[in-house]
This record gives C-alpha cells, sequence and structure tokens, in this order.
C-alpha cells in the first residue's frame, strides 16, 4: 500500500548489511542485491525494515533497498535506466502498471518454484514478468467526525456539500491515482472524463503520491482521501481509534493487485530469482498485514483482529490488463 505510514522522504535508501550464519559481515560487492521499492514499503513502519534483514541472514547478502517515490515513479526510474540497468528487483508493479512495464520491455520473466502459494485469482500477467505478492481494494476514506453522511457511490462524490473535500491522487505518477482511474473507466467507459469533470468540484488536491496525499488527510487538510478498504485497520490497531472509515460503493470496488519482477539485464539475476521465491514464503507474507496493510497473496496468512474494520467490497471491479496497456496512454491524456 500506499501504505501506512511514510510521509516525509521522497527519495531514501535504506543499505542493510548481511550477516553470515557464523556472524561475519559480508562485504563482497558482487553479492549485493538492489530493490526499488515505492515509499510506504521502505518506510520504517513499512515491509522492507522485516523481511530484508531475514532475507539477507538467509542467503548472506547486502540488500540496497532503494525507495524512489511511489509505485508510478519506481517503474518510472528502472524505464529511464533500462539501457544501464542499476536494480535487480522493482516491488509494487500492480496490475494496471503491468501494461506500460511490458511496452517498455523492463522485465525478464521468471516463474518461481513455489508460485502455487500465490491465490489463482490474483495471477494477473501469465508470462510471470510480474509475481503477486499482496491485493487490496481502493476505497474513498472519510473521517467520521467531519463527515456524518458519507458518500455511497461514486455519483455521491460530486454533490455539492463534497466541494473541495477530496484528496486525490495523479494517476500519470501514483499507482493508487492510476487505479481510479481505472475504476471510473471500468463504472463509465467512454464518459469517464464527464465524470471527472464534475468531481474537479470536490477536489480539493492531486499530489503526485499515495503518502502525500494521506499525510494531508491526517492532518486535517480534508476530510476524505483515495486509499484503501484496509486503511481504517491502521488506525484501529495502532491508534485504538474507529475515526477513519471506508465508504463503501455497492457498485463496486476497483481492485489492485501489486507484485514484484526481475528487471531485465539485472547485475545480480540469480539472487533476484531467490528474492522473488522469498517473497512467497511465509516469513514474508505474514510481514504484509501489519506492515504494508493489503491482504496477503497466500491465503495462508491469518489476519489480525483490526480487520475486522476492513469492509470487503461484494463487487469487484477489475480491467482486464490487455485492455489497459491498448488504452493507458489514451485515458491518461484524455485525464490530463
Amino acid at each position: 500500500m500506499k501504505k501506512l505510514f511514510f510521509l516525509a522522504a521522497v527519495f531514501c535508501v535504506i543499505s542493510l548489511q548481511a550477516v553470515t550464519a557464523s556472524g561475519k559481515v559480508e562485504n563482497s560487492e558482487s553479492s549485493n542485491l538492489v530493490i526499488y521499492a515505492y515509499d510506504s514499503f521502505v518506510s520504517e513502519w513499512g515491509p522492507g525494515p522485516v523481511v530484508i534483514p531475514l532475507f539477507e541472514e538467509e542467503y548472506g547478502v547486502k540488500v540496497n533497498l532503494i525507495s524512489a517515490g511511489d509505485s508510478g515513479q519506481v517503474l518510472q526510474k528502472a524505464i529511464l535506466e533500462k539501457d544501464n540497468p542499476k536494480a535487480d528487483i522493482l516491488i509494487g508493479i500492480d496490475n494496471n502498471l503491468l501494461a506500460k512495464a511490458l511496452e517498455e520491455s523492463i522485465f525478464s520473466p521468471y516463474k518461481p518454484e513455489n508460485i502455487s502459494k500465490v491465490q489463482k485469482k490474483l495471477l494477473f500477467d501469465p508470462e510471470c514478468n510480474v509475481i503477486p505478492f499482496d491485493y487490496g481494494f481502493f476505497s474513498i476514506i472519510y473521517d467520521s467526525q467531519k463527515i456524518k453522511d458519507p458518500p455511497a457511490s461514486l455519483e455521491d462524490l460530486l454533490q455539492p456539500k463534497y466541494k473541495k473535500s477530496l484528496i486525490m491522487m495523479d494517476p500519470r505518477t501514483s499507482s493508487p491515482g492510476l487505479g481510479f482511474l481505472l475504476w471510473t473507466i471500468s463504472e463509465y467507459g467512454d464518459n469517464f472524463t464527464d465524470y471527472w469533470t464534475k468531481l474537479k468540484g470536490s477536489i480539493l488536491t492531486v499530489t503526485d503520491g499515495w503518502d502525500t496525499g494521506y499525510g494531508l488527510f491526517t492532518n486535517g487538510e480534508a476530510p476524505m482521501v483515495l486509499s484503501y478498504t484496509t486503511s481504517p485497520a491502521y488506525h484501529v490497531e495502532y491508534e485504538n481509534t474507529t475515526r477513519y472509515r471506508a465508504a463503501v460503493f455497492p457498485e463496486g470496488h476497483y481492485m489492485q493487485i501489486e507484485g514484484l519482477g526481475i528487471v531485465k539485464n539485472a547485475p545480480n539475476r540469480k539472487m533476484a530469482e531467490k528474492f522473488v521465491e522469498f517473497a512467497l514464503s511465509k516469513e514474508f507474507q505474514n510481514a504484509i498485514p501489519l506492515t504494508n496493510w493489503m491482504y496477503p497473496a497466500s491465503d495462508e496468512v491469518n489476519l489480525p483482529d483490526s480487520f475486522d474494520y476492513a469492509p470487503v467490497p461484494e463487487k469487484k471491479l477489475l480491467l482486464p490488463s490487455n485492455e489497459i496497456r491498448e488504452n493507458v496512454d489514451k485515458w491518461l491524456t484524455q485525464w490530463t
């Protein structure tokens, strides 16, 4: 996710030294693994500080976990470097960004031996360029102390009472932003631009990434924000409050499936393959709910009680990857 709660750094690096079984530091540069991920994955509260040391200890490798903004910015960084790739793994490329990644030939396919651990409904790339590790549903999160009558549909968001009340993300740079754009396309088809024209009155601001937008929301800048149905669970777990809630829309919620993939011509291909396997392991998957605030790709994980406050949509919306691939550039141009 996009993801709770890294609200400051735009570009930071966590370099976690590997420790061998004998307790000695492994310094070999050839054993380094470079991973690009989105901000909140790398943050102090994200999965990175939990799962990376486990991988380093098991394989005696030093991992450079680099935060490059939101997921769209992670992909853009890899595109700029594709003639001379510096990363081995990209984390956070989802079912909506896959089209752009394939168009740019960023990944080299790899089917992990333990791929059976992934729920079949989540396998959105049959060629295995990107392997799912978690999933969730986009939602409008609202502050129940400020909004007593929350929106019950996309149409409700257009009401005058919600003027300048909503924080959104840019679909060109943010995976939640792109997800919401695709949500409106799945609902309104070719008329989605009419909806966005009407929605402008309800939007306070559009941020480049989720972390900035959600930070503005929790700081009280606006009573609603684009996020995930699982966001309330965070506030229950760590703040013991049900103040922040997910608005549930009967017409359905758009689904996001996050994945990771091996960069084409990755400097450390063999270790990258081991990391993809590791991402489907019990250790990695168990860390997802309380650090990334998403549902793990494996159904073998027991969810914490706080997820009782994360409503599961009855209707799940998802556009086919090939349709996104053929139309996403046109849709983004129309959005702007």
